[in-house]
């Protein structure tokens, strides 16, 4: 298969019209079934439901539909593989080697599964290609490397000597978005694994595939049975609200919309259960009149319009100071405008379809909202030369008051709002007048003026002269309503683990 997936590689970014192989084909018409113990697994319920193509609207595969039985029974085995498997006593080294494993088959399989993911999604190809499959690999290459160097604490204090280590959690329960499907599961599964805990995955309703390809590489990678499991299906009464509720679950890690997260929050008091929740956005970009206007045109349209706007780290309000506006507008503009939308199996392709009819219809009702004195600058309905698919063009609108629904809801699409503003004072206020507060960027060359309105600004992340640079040592989450808990480095392994201290009395 290496030949295959090399040769494959090389036509993805050809810039061709993809045509997906014969054994991604053959892969897709097996209905995915739920993964448990190393076991493919029927559902209880023997019902399916099927998995659509939102670009051509047509079906993709057909998925297990989950019920109680099931979770229950993947919780069970992912408690047997705890208490009475090996992976949870491994030293860190030893779980390493197999984690940093997954991520090399990740990216041996990047091809196919950036095909998957495109398809699945409705995004770019070269989104998938370039970023999220390599980023997924990263993951576990980052946390094998990173936990294993963690050392022992050790002090004296006088004929005591203290020591303090981690212990595995138990057993997790993972609960992932649509918008990045394994790039945002893996950013869970490696730490948990690290950690020596087990875990039980369930994805989207509306991007199952990643996961299932991925768990067969759980297998390639010699993952003992049990320490990985995957349930499909829907979550409000349902699978995903069977798994949170479920009081053998000892932790929930969680990435999706605000009032999910509180749902989940008040299932999880049954346990009580450790929960950390990377939630809604709406971030803003600031851009100062002494930005680098190129620079911040083309960085605040990756901001506004990446995986068509479905991304809590994008910023869809831009602040523009007075003095720059009308250039930036301009310039903003004509560039959404030349942003190819089309076939996400083109390399070429920019944009492409959002997750849906539904989820485009959702965004819609914000923009057929826009009336006097707000204006419509480009956008606001499908490509004329698309016919079918949840396509939306980049849709830029100013004159929106700070109070509309479009300026305070998340729309999460490839939506974006133009604002104006004098100074400093009145910019920090307008982007700190939402209930989130997950990102946000500054564009500007006055240092302390970078530093100052950082502080000033309520959000878990900022940058400046720049937009998605990630460390994976920093914390991540938000303030307000956007989230509960960090990620990343330190804050991943501190959530899928607890701390044990020993202390030792000499009697020298």
């Amino acid at each position: 298969m290496e030949t295959v997936f090399k040769k494959l590689e090389e036509e993805i970014v050809s810039g061709k019209d993809i045509v997906v192989p014969d054994f991604l084909k053959d892969w897709l018409k097996k209905p995915k079934l739920n993964f448990i113990g190393n076991n493919w697994c029927e559902s209880n319920s023997k019902k399916v439901f099927a998995n659509i193509n939102p670009a051509t609207e047509e079906d993709l595969s057909w998925i297990v539909m989950s019920d109680k039985v099931d979770v229950e029974h993947s919780i069970q085995v992912a408690r047997e593989a705890f208490s009475k498997g090996d992976w949870s006593k491994l030293s860190q080294l030893e779980r390493a080697e197999r984690v940093k494993k997954l991520g090399d088959l990740i990216l041996e399989h990047r091809a196919p599964l950036a095909i998957l993911e495109s398809l699945d999604t409705g995004k770019p190809i070269f989104e998938t290609f370039d970023g999220d499959i390599p980023r997924a690999a990263s993951n576990f290459h980052f946390f094998a490397d990173f936990a294993k160097e963690e050392e022992i604490l050790q002090f004296k204090n006088g004929h005591d000597e203290h020591a303090a280590f981690r212990e595995p959690l138990g057993v997790v329960a993972l609960i992932t978005p649509w918008n990045l499907p394994l790039y945002l599961e893996t950013w869970k599964i490696a730490p948990a694994l690290m950690m020596g805990n087990s875990i039980v995955l369930k994805p989207s309703e509306l991007t199952p595939l990643t996961a299932s390809y991925f768990a067969e590489l759980t297998l390639k990678a010699g993952l003992p049975p049990g320490v990985f499991n995957v349930v499909h299906g829907f979550g409000e009464k349902a699978a995903g609200e069977f798994l949170v509720s479920d009081p053998g679950i000892d932790a929930i890690s969680f990435t999706g919309e605000t009032s999910t997260g509180r749902a989940i929050m008040r299932s999880a008091a049954v346990g009580p259960t450790r929960v950390s929740f990377e939630l809604g956005g709406k971030g803003a970009t600031i851009i100062f009149d002494d930005a680098d206007l190129e620079l911040a045109v083309q960085e605040t349209l990756r901001a506004g319009f990446r995986n068509q706007g479905q991304i809590c780290l994008a910023t869809p309000r831009v602040f523009v100071q007075e003095k720059l506006y009308s250039k930036f507008r301009d310039l903003f503009v004509a560039r959404a405008k030349e942003i190819k939308v089309g076939n996400p199996l083109n390399y070429s392709t920019r944009m492409g379809s959002l997750i849906g009819r539904e989820h485009l219809e959702k965004v819609m009702r914000y923009v057929c909202r826009v009336e006097s004195p707000m204006k419509l600058l480009t956008g606001g309905d499908r490509p004329r030369e698309i016919k079918r698919g949840a396509y939306l063009a980049p849709t830029v609108i100013e004159n929106v008051p700070l109070q509309h629904a479009m300026s305070c809801e998340e729309i999460f699409g490839p939506v974006v709002t133009l604002y104006s503003f004098k100074d400093e004072t009145e910019v920090i206020k307008e982007v700190n007048s939402t209930q989130y507060g997950l990102s946000a960027s500054i564009w500007t060359s006055d240092v302390e003026r970078a530093h100052r309105v950082s502080k000033a600004i309520h959000a878990g992340l900022v940058w400046v002269n720049c937009w998605f640079a990630r460390d994976l040592r920093v914390p991540f989450g938000g303030q307000k309503r956007s989230g509960v808990g960090r990620e990343g480095g330190k804050h991943s392994l501190d959530f899928f683990s607890e701390w044990k201290s020993v202390c030792v009395r000499r009697k020298d």
